[in-house]
């Protein structure tokens, strides 16, 4: 074992393995070390593993060996005392598929093994005692996602120090299958929340092709029911994207509509941002321009929550629960178009059946078409962009909403003049009930694109889906 090294990481040909040189103190009494250090750790990039269970496998006698064996969670492997040759295939989907590495470990050297690489090793010492922590519990439906691999397998042709025939196996390791015959571990799964909703539909259109992708409607998992969330495997997911919520502003000011839009846009989220820290889960959480007073010309993720009405305070009561989970992505959005009833639908069917309405022309934001939210969504779970809050909108020139219906009736094919634009006072005037709205909505965009996304101007975006309902 070699002592005085210095604390450092070493990559593997297998993704995501990787092996922790320990610093070990030693003198004549024996010796120390640090064997998992979260704060270091995480400075030198490793992933917080979270450990939730520590397991020590002693072996008796030179010649044992284990494996190969790949769990659905995350591993840290060392050794107490002793020296073990440590082998690792990797059996997950992908391009990496049937790699190979191995190290021998003694107590100055760790490994991180990532979830679904087959793990195996072979004591070389009497009474060498192999320590690993692990980020999940075991359980009986866990085992059924293992994955294992023969330790004879040719093709990962282990070279192991002590012969297989010569080394001692249970019967159980000796019977498992070879790598043409091993079913590959798949990746995590993303759960979609609101999947019947409008960001929803958006999504299912973008991830059509995708197998690992679930998606659940409120006949499901309904965020105003927590039992629904009940009974879910939830290491078996890596992301939950929430496109759930109420969103009737009106209705929410009602005693009904506030104790729904409380329960589905504030005790949900929070509910999900605890399943997520607990199951180091991504949560990607989908909020609204009305947690601001619209006081400022844009609003940067950065300003401080003003909300005016319940709606818009549930809303901002759930983006603080949301953004305790470690690893979350806000996307706070405004003037949501998409697939089913929404503003730009309503104004070109008034165009239509020859309604000349009168439209509120002193708030001004942008539009947000769903597509290109769920695009957003997408861009920022692909390129692992760092957690936090993100505002998300079309592009081009803030707006006001009648500007916005006079270009769909001019665009329908009708003289924009039949809209007549008034204020907010005037088009409230004489109803009960209505929820009060920020007078400007447009979001600062300068963060999203600084990822690499850069959204489409809403003006396009706004011609192309006026002339796709006149096709559809």
């Amino acid at each position: 074992m070699e002592t005085g090294k210095q604390l450092g990481v070493r990559e593997t040909p297998i993704p995501g393995l990787v092996v922790v040189d320990l610093a070990v103190h030693g003198d004549s009494r024996g010796w120390f070390k640090e064997n998992w250090q979260r704060e270091k750790l995480l400075a030198l990039g490793l992933p917080d593993l979270g450990p939730v269970q520590n397991n020590i496998s002693f072996n008796a006698e030179p010649g044992v060996t284990r494996g190969i064996h790949a769990e659905p969670w995350d591993k840290y492997v060392s050794v107490a005392c002793g020296r073990v040759f440590g082998a690792w295939v990797d059996l997950r989907e992908g391009a990496s598929f049937g790699a190979t590495f191995s190290i021998e470990i003694d107590p100055s050297i760790a490994v991180l093994v990532p979830r679904g690489v087959g793990n195996a090793f072979q004591a070389l010492e009497p009474g060498t005692a192999y320590a690993y922590l692990v980020n999940d519990h075991w359980s009986a439906a866990a085992q059924g996602e293992y994955t294992f691999l023969n330790l004879a397998d040719e093709t990962a042709a282990i070279d192991w120090p002590i012969p297989l025939e010569r080394a001692v196996l249970s019967e159980k390791d000796k019977a498992h299958p070879r790598l043409a015959d091993v079913t590959p571990m798949p990746p995590r799964r993303t759960l979609v929340l609101g999947a019947d909703g409008q960001l929803g539909r958006a999504l299912r259109r973008r991830w059509a092709g995708r197998s690992d992708v679930d998606f659940a409607g409120r006949g499901r998992i309904d965020l105003a029911r927590p039992e629904t969330l009940e009974g879910i495997r939830w290491s078996s997911y890596g992301t939950i994207v929430n496109a759930a919520a109420f969103t009737a502003v009106d209705a929410a000011e009602t005693d009904e509509g506030r104790r729904d839009a409380w329960a589905v846009n504030a005790a949900g989220p929070a509910l999900l941002a605890r399943i997520a820290t607990e199951h180091r889960l991504t949560l990607v959480h989908v909020s609204s321009d009305y947690v601001f007073d619209g006081t400022l010309e844009e609003h940067r993720e950065d300003e401080p929550m003003s909300p005016l009405g319940v709606y818009g305070q549930s809303k901002a009561a759930g983006d603080l629960a949301v953004a305790t989970a470690p690893q979350h992505y806000i996307l706070r959005t405004s003037w949501v178009v998409g697939e089913g009833r929404n503003f730009v639908a309503t104004m070109r069917g008034l165009a239509e059946r020859g309604v000349d309405p009168r439209v509120v022309g002193d708030q001004v934001g942008r539009l947000t078409f769903t597509d290109d939210l769920a695009a957003a969504v997408d861009h920022l779970l692909a390129v692992g962009a760092p957690a936090g809050t993100y505002n998300v909108s079309n592009g081009g020139e803030p707006l006001t909403w009648a500007q916005i219906a006079q270009r769909v009736f001019e665009r329908a094919g009708h003289d924009p003049a039949r809209v007549t634009p008034v204020s907010t006072e005037e088009y409230d005037a004489g109803k009960a009930g209505i929820a009060p709205r920020p007078r400007r909505s447009a979001l600062d965009l300068a963060r999203i694109r600084s990822t690499g996304f850069e959204p489409a101007d809403q003006l396009e975006r706004l011609d192309a889906y006026v002339a796709a309902l006149a096709d559809g």
